[in-house]
């Protein structure tokens, strides 16, 4: 069910990969209200505190940061860290409800993107990484970056 970003990549959760296991990705619509998309288009967003919550059978995002459109008039939101609900069928709301009920996943947001003019929120269904977890991580990107080093070179030596 995993969907990939295919539009232009807005903000990004760099730090959702180093702190979770993504297990699953589910694209979601936002609901954006004033200003919000030409500052989003701009590039104004910070989603690396952010987190989403299943409410009353409706997903929203909290702690999005969308800074004020510079030249926005009243319909400008005053808060720009204010919840926002997202836009998903009623189906993968309540899967994503069951399997988050499960013990340590969560849903994350990974990026922010616009596809055929709508903004859209990629979320993953992310389960804790312990410590250890990210050393293990760590120590294998630094091996297979040796590797990638040694082959290289020696493709150098054999031209």
């Amino acid at each position: 069910m995993g969907k990939k970003a295919d539009g232009k990549v807005l903000a990004q959760n760099k730090k959702a990969s180093h702190d979770y296991f993504i297990e699953d990705t589910y694209e979601a619509g936002l609901v954006l209200t004033g200003t919000e998309i030409k500052s989003l288009r701009n590039g104004r967003a910070n989603i690396g505190d952010a987190f989403a919550t299943i409410r009353n059978g409706e997903i929203q995002i909290h702690n999005m940061h969308i800074s004020p459109f510079e030249q926005g008039n009243r319909a400008n939101p005053d808060d720009p860290t204010r919840t926002r609900k997202l836009l998903m069928h009623k189906e993968q709301i309540h899967k994503l409800l069951g399997l988050s009920k499960r013990d340590g996943f969560t849903i994350v947001p990974l990026k922010i993107y616009v596809r055929n003019g709508y903004a859209k929120l990629l979320i993953g269904l992310g389960k804790g990484k312990k410590e250890y977890d990210k050393r293990d991580t760590a120590a294998k990107r630094d091996a297979q970056r040796d590797i990638q080093r040694v082959l290289r070179d020696k493709q150098k030596i054999a031209r």
